[in-house]
């Protein structure tokens, strides 16, 4: 674990006092495993036991954004799903930007977490806005989202997404001519595959088996991306790597049946991630990127 630096504990601690409203000492830290970007620490305190995220090398406001997002899937989801208590958050500037949360103590019996989060993420997709977007704009991963509001889906989805990222890439030099013209085909035809009477859903637009957490009250949903956008567009990053059981499928479908087709639309979603993470990581994903933009914009 990388030690935190002494003026950002103090500010950490200064936060926290002003928010609970009481004096707040330091006891120890210990690194907790799981983070690829940040740095993660349990942070342990004269009033309780929090958990700290904290970089220098990231978007200023990443952590303030994150903070929204977390905010705002509180107030959206039902029992069992758990969203992480926010207590702090600060930009970077001339120390590293942090986000205080409430610390989850993990659960030891997993029997039934699978339903658990198949009902709580079927839940959460019933908490709806009147456009596409969000409040600001915000990360997935280190990637900045287009979140402008928008009134329709497949124009919010073929822009502010696809082509927002197909654009960033091209900046780069990351695609050929000939992948560049195939990208332009799918956008152009993006509306005649997406419903265009779609509802906005709160999603949490990053959805792998890395970021949500079994825990003693329920499973927990953590690193967010959130938006409002088509409910389908989740599938997209739980159908790309896997990890959700059939149980899973089968909770959230009782309580939130999802429209016929959805899985072949969850390939199309797949596309979001799979730019995103080509952006981020580059290697193979070019490839797959490639050719499911290849397999949508011939139809």
């Amino acid at each position: 674990m990388k030690e935190i630096p002494q003026p950002l504990t103090d500010r950490v601690l200064e936060q926290l006092a002003a928010v609970l409203g009481q004096q707040v000492t330091f006891k120890q830290a210990r690194g907790v495993g799981g983070g690829c970007i940040h740095h993660a620490t349990r942070l342990e305190t004269s009033v309780g036991v929090f958990f700290l995220k904290w970089n220098d090398r990231c978007a200023s406001d990443l952590f303030l954004r994150e903070a929204e997002c977390l905010q705002e899937l509180a107030k959206a989801v039902h029992p069992p799903l758990v969203i992480p208590k926010v207590y702090a958050a600060a930009a970077v500037d001339e120390m590293p930007g942090f986000l205080v949360m409430e610390f989850l103590e993990p659960d030891r019996n997993h029997a039934i977490s699978d339903e658990r989060l198949g009902e709580g993420l079927a839940w959460l997709h019933r908490y709806t806005a009147d456009r596409f977007g969000f409040y600001h704009n915000n990360y997935c991963g280190a990637t900045v989202q287009d979140n402008c509001w928008n009134t329709g889906w497949p124009d919010f989805f073929a822009r502010q997404r696809i082509g927002f990222l197909v654009e960033k890439i091209r900046r780069e030099g990351g695609f050929s001519p000939q992948e560049l013209n195939v990208f332009e085909k799918l956008i152009f035809q993006i509306p005649s595959i997406l419903p265009g009477k779609s509802a906005p859903a709160l999603i949490h637009g990053d959805l792998w088996s890395g970021n949500y957490l079994l825990t003693e009250n329920g499973p927990a949903l953590i690193d967010p991306a959130s938006c409002f956008s088509d409910r389908e567009m989740e599938f997209g990053m739980i159908t790309l790597f896997g990890g959700f059981s059939p149980r899973f499928f089968a909770a959230y479908q009782a309580a939130n049946p999802l429209p016929a087709g959805w899985r072949e639309r969850s390939r199309l979603y797949q596309l979001y991630h799979l730019l995103n993470h080509y952006l981020l990581f580059g290697g193979g994903y070019r490839t797959e990127a490639v050719s499911v933009a290849r397999y949508f914009a011939g139809k």
